[in-house]
């Protein structure tokens, strides 16, 4: 009877080593880099799906990062705002999204914060006279984040954060935890799609429904795709203090995706130069909300100069307490 125990542990951990959270393999580094047309090529030769809209007389370069279960089109309307302004912007479907091969299966942070930097410096190849700025929106803020916080980005001149992704397994309560762990481990192909649960990422309704009729939208979410973007959250909170570029730190009042709590203590944390706007009719997807011209029209400023008076007249100037980052409140939109 005394071997029972130990029978037990070793057919439960054949259980949860059986049905382990799926992760892409990175493949081997055997080619160079480089942009084409129509991907950016990676070290491993895989090919991320690429957009650019590129305007007459650059003054400036973005690379626009995405979003969770979003892509690349995600910037297709700020893009053009900013191509017509001097700003090109330069952006690529994430592994696990978009156009790419094994849409749905979560990446891993490894794989997408080099994702990352190989763009950024073939961008920069590209654009050597131009500054580049990177704009990482929600779960693409976590990576740019996590990027940072290993030293790298070295060729930008600066990030703009919007709404990033800084929901991780400590800001979470003991139960979600332990039912994402759980799920993660015993059913990880096990699907969720969000529906029902009155969450409201922006109030640009028009938008979401045509979103919502996207093929290459993921809807159906694999749970071990969450477990892996709760852990990339939490690499990016962890990553706050370790930035030493500048920072546009963009949030809404409104967002009912990342919390307020571990937003503020990643705004408090950073010790880089930052300027913070808190968008009081903002969402989550501030770049495509009914006012995000106004979003749009600070961060050009911003990029221009970044100790400019930003246009919108909503950025936090007063010393960063917790009382001026609340909560959202929760409304039938």
């Amino acid at each position: 009877m005394k071997s029972f125990p130990r029978l037990a542990t070793f057919l439960l951990g054949l259980l949860f080593s059986a049905c382990a959270p799926l992760v892409q393999q990175l493949g081997e580094e055997n080619v160079v880099a480089e942009l084409k047309p129509d991907v950016a090529v990676m070290e491993d030769g895989t090919a991320l799906p690429l957009r650019v809209w590129k305007a007459k007389k650059p003054k400036a370069i973005l690379v626009a990062v995405h979003g969770f279960n979003d892509y690349s089109n995600a910037f297709d309307a700020p893009a053009k705002w900013f191509a017509k302004r001097g700003v090109s912007t330069y952006a690529f479907d994430q592994r696990s999204f978009g156009k790419n091969p094994n849409r749905g299966i979560w990446a891993g942070s490894e794989a997408m914060t080099r994702d990352l930097v190989t763009f950024v410096n073939l961008v920069k190849a590209r654009n050597q006279k131009l500054p580049v700025y990177v704009l990482g929106v929600s779960m693409g803020g976590a990576v740019t984040m996590a990027a940072l916080g290993k030293g790298w980005l070295a060729q930008t001149k600066g990030v703009v954060l919007v709404a990033p992704a800084v929901w991780g397994w400590r800001s979470m309560n003991v139960f979600y935890r332990a039912s994402l762990w759980s799920a993660a481990h015993i059913s990880p192909a096990s699907t969720a799609s969000g529906s029902g649960l009155n969450v409201w990422p922006s109030d640009n309704v028009e938008m979401l429904r045509k979103l919502g009729k996207d093929p290459l939208m993921v809807t159906d979410t694999r749970i071990d795709a969450i477990y892996g973007l709760v852990s990339l959250m939490d690499e990016a909170y962890d990553a706050s203090p370790k930035i030493t570029k500048p920072v546009l730190y963009l949030y809404g009042a409104n967002d009912q995706i990342v919390p307020s709590d571990p937003t503020f203590k990643a705004m408090k944390a950073i010790g880089a130069p930052k300027r913070i706007v808190y968008y009081k009719n903002g969402w989550h997807m501030l770049l495509r909300d009914k006012q995000a011209k106004r979003v749009w029209q600070d961060i050009l400023v911003w990029i221009g100069n970044n100790t400019e008076e930003l246009p919108s007249g909503e950025e936090i100037t007063k010393k960063l307490d917790a009382s001026q980052i609340k909560p959202a409140a929760r409304t039938d939109n």
